[in-house]
């Protein structure tokens, strides 16, 4: 795996490479719903793309080819930004009852005038692949099994597959999304971490980031970590994905910071290859849950 080296002090910075260790994990889905489809069983997503966000767009591309790259049916509608809530809802409903379709996807965010709790509580528990349903959001709290948000897995993912434990770790979450950081710190305290959440009212954010052994960040804003926000050693996640000129960067000031991390994902190439991997994998698992395959 590679590494980044700065020669400021001798030190260096692992890279974590989220899209390296994605493309190891479409690779397993791809024996696996090979396996599947010798039973007969084609796993099937389906992804709701309301009107004609750019940035919506480029996402559910990307979520269309990946299913193609592992044998998984991929299905996309979409729909105008006029819509109302209760016809996207009977959308919603229609692939809930349709046997072809093991996971549903709304692509977020939704058209302010659309009810986006009313929509994701219609997405039937069991095809919830992006776990944002109440009741996933419920049982990821209490520790149990179900559905979880795929940025956050993605996240313990890599962290895993580097094998670096959270377990005892002071975490800092900067980002307190229901879509990133609450999951995140769901996740976490399962693990058995000590997590620290950070928000827009958090009055001094440096004093919560540089206790932190693991620093996670997704909140959208370039360049908001910098180098004396971190501790010296500490695993640095940037979850953020912003457009700077021609290029896109994370949230974190990352050629300064990895001077001081022992761990750092790169933007792109880092969590977001990861989040897609994750899609995937919870699609496999929702196929094998509805057609009763043991995992």
């Amino acid at each position: 795996m590679a590494l980044f080296d700065f020669f400021d002090g001798g030190k260096k910075a692992q890279l974590l490479n989220g899209k390296e260790i994605a493309e190891r994990i479409k690779g397993e889905i791809k024996r696996e719903v090979g396996e599947l489809k010798k039973e007969g069983i084609t796993p099937g997503l389906a992804v709701v793309l309301v009107g004609n966000d750019p940035a919506s767009k480029t996402y559910v591309n990307m979520k269309s080819k990946a299913c193609k790259e592992v044998g998984i049916f991929s299905l996309v509608h979409r729909l105008p930004q006029s819509i109302r809530t209760d016809d996207l809802i009977e959308v919603i409903k229609t692939l809930n009852n349709s046997p072809k379709i093991h996971g549903i996807l709304v692509q977020l965010p939704l058209p302010k005038h659309i009810e986006t709790s009313r929509v994701l509580e219609a997405i039937a528990v069991e095809k919830d692949v992006d776990g944002f349903h109440p009741y996933n959001m419920g049982k990821l709290v209490e520790g149990l099994e179900g559905f979880v948000p795929c940025t956050p897995l993605g996240v313990v993912e890599l962290l895993d597959r580097y094998q670096l434990s959270v377990k005892g770790k002071d975490v800092c979450i900067v980002g307190a999304s229901n879509i990133v950081g609450k999951p995140m710190w769901g996740l976490l305290v399962n693990r058995f971490a000590t997590v620290d959440i950070c928000h827009i009212y958090t009055r001094d954010l440096r004093e919560h980031t540089r206790r932190a052994d693991i620093l996670i960040v997704g909140v959208g804003k370039a360049g908001l970590i910098t180098e004396d926000m971190v501790k010296d050693g500490a695993v640095v996640i940037d979850i953020g994905i912003n457009r700077k000129g021609d290029r896109l960067v994370g949230d974190v000031d990352f050629d300064r910071v990895a001077r001081k991390a022992s761990y750092i994902t790169p933007v792109p190439g880092g969590v977001g290859p990861m989040t897609i991997a994750m899609l995937l994998k919870n699609t496999l698992r929702a196929t094998k849950l509805i057609h009763k395959v043991a995992e």
